[in-house]
């Protein structure tokens, strides 16, 4: 396996990874060619045909794609047309990583893959565009793929203290810093939280079958949970009596949300089983152990 990775974050997420045998990590800039990055781990053991590109590489800031558009379409857009015509040059199947922001304005719960589609940013408008660049390769240049719209995933590695962390990631960092929980409103907004392992499965399902005209599949949990009633289960997950604070509700947040995910489970067999309470504690434990290995690492 290669790893094109842009490193900006460190590279963190793989360090536990480093010297594995048959996996190459090279930084590289998914947004340029691919190909010349690519060319010197394609040596000995990873040497031979490419049979499946996943892309993963994104710019996901909705905040950020507001500032600086034209960002936000290098990162997301222009990346997925290398990723598309690498795949299309190797003749290998190409996985690309869409995202729930591709239907924005509907409140439609279960979301459907027809369901109405109104981005409410530059990211939701240019993961959509993604998409049909995606479906018209899969059209004009015979390409095999397939878009997976993921939904709130969470789990193990994803930083916290980024300003890109999700909900789950905040209130867990906040509530074993002993720092209140923060909701917007008053917290009965639902989400889609769906824990990283399940999202993996359907990925990696995902390199095989289903759909090979680029269609789109949801990837969620099928489940929707308020805010108010995450923060709730945050506290239990964490032991922790921390206050929970309301602040003013942000304009034009989404209500509900929620995964319709029947044709993912007839197309990859697609069938989540970690629970938001099972993700919960998994992500806990990675988070305490973690900052006790940053403080064995300060000593």
């Amino acid at each position: 396996m290669i790893v094109l990775e842009a490193l900006r974050r460190g590279g963190a997420n793989l360090a536990h990874r480093r010297g594995d045998a048959g996996l190459a990590v090279v930084q590289g800039d998914a947004a340029e060619p691919w190909g010349a990055a690519l060319a010197a781990a394609r040596r000995g053991a990873l040497a031979g045909p490419v049979a499946a590109v996943i892309h993963l590489a994104a710019q996901i800031d909705v905040q950020r794609s507001l500032a600086d558009p034209a960002l936000d379409a290098r990162e997301n857009l222009v990346a997925t047309l290398q990723a598309i015509d690498f795949a299309s040059a190797e003749g290998a199947r190409l996985v690309f990583a869409s995202s729930a922001a591709v239907y924005g304005a509907t409140d439609a719960a279960p979301t459907r893959e027809e369901s109405a589609q109104w981005p409410r940013s530059p990211y939701g408008i240019h993961k959509l565009a993604a998409e049909m660049h995606v479906r018209v390769a899969a059209q004009l240049r015979g390409l095999s793929a397939i878009c997976l719209r993921f939904f709130n995933v969470y789990g193990p590695r994803q930083d916290p203290q980024s300003p890109y962390a999700g909900v789950i990631a905040r209130f867990l960092r906040r509530a074993l810093a002993g720092e209140a929980l923060e909701i917007y409103g008053d917290g009965e907004q639902t989400r889609d939280f769906v824990y990283i392992d399940d999202v993996v499965s359907g990925v990696v399902a995902a390199c095989e079958r289903g759909p090979r005209d680029g269609s789109a599949l949801n990837l969620g949990s099928g489940r929707e949970h308020s805010v108010r009633e995450l923060a709730e289960r945050v506290l239990l997950a964490t032991r922790s009596e921390v206050a929970v604070r309301r602040l003013p509700e942000r304009r034009g947040e989404l209500r509900r949300s929620r995964a319709e995910i029947q044709r993912a489970w007839e197309a990859l067999s697609y069938a989540p089983r970690v629970g938001l309470d099972a993700g919960l504690a998994r992500t806990v434990g990675w988070m305490l152990g973690a900052a006790r290995t940053e403080g064995e690492g300060a000593r």
